[in-house]
């Protein structure tokens, strides 16, 4: 009898041992590509007009013009490791910081590649400009993004066609 008390001790304590140790396994791993809105979205009350020129390299300058940029959401992502952005556009320009990791951004144009690090920002033209981005380390990269001309709901991210990349 004693035996059979100690065994079903064993076993009990086996049990509650392993619903406090299994859990921790059994967690799920991060989402490839998380957002997390920082702000709602939010209106200027002033009349503004956003102007930007983005010269990479040297090479011709891209004038932005958003003529009502007044709608605004940031956004929080987390890029885990090799994780892709699908080939998009955005309605309005962004402004991307890299707060940790890099970033190598794809653009369809030109199927050029241009990779960022922590502590450098870069803009997105928005407005039909077709790319793709890509965490091309080995840990996660965590991005700040301002989103001009953002709409009032719904996807910040447009899917698009790559067209030749």
């Amino acid at each position: 009898m004693r035996g059979k008390r100690a065994t079903f001790a064993a076993i009990a304590a086996l049990m509650i041992i392993g619903s406090y140790t299994l859990p921790a396994f059994a967690v799920e791993p991060p989402p490839p590509i998380l957002g997390e809105p920082l702000t709602g979205r939010a209106a200027f009350t002033d009349d503004i007009d956003l102007k930007l020129k983005i010269s990479h390299d040297g090479s011709e300058t891209t004038v932005v013009n958003a003529s009502d940029p007044s709608n605004t959401v940031v956004v929080r992502y987390t890029v885990q490791a090799g994780a892709h952005f699908p080939w998009h556009t955005h309605a309005g320009p962004v402004i991307v910081n890299v707060v940790a990791g890099a970033l190598t951004y794809i653009d369809a144009d030109d199927c050029g590649e241009r990779t960022y690090t922590a502590g450098q920002a870069f803009v997105d033209a928005g407005h039909g400009d077709v790319h793709s981005a890509f965490n091309p380390t080995g840990s996660p990269t965590v991005l700040i993004a301002t989103f001009f001309e953002a709409p009032t709901s719904g996807a910040l991210l447009i899917p698009a066609d790559p067209g030749d990349c």
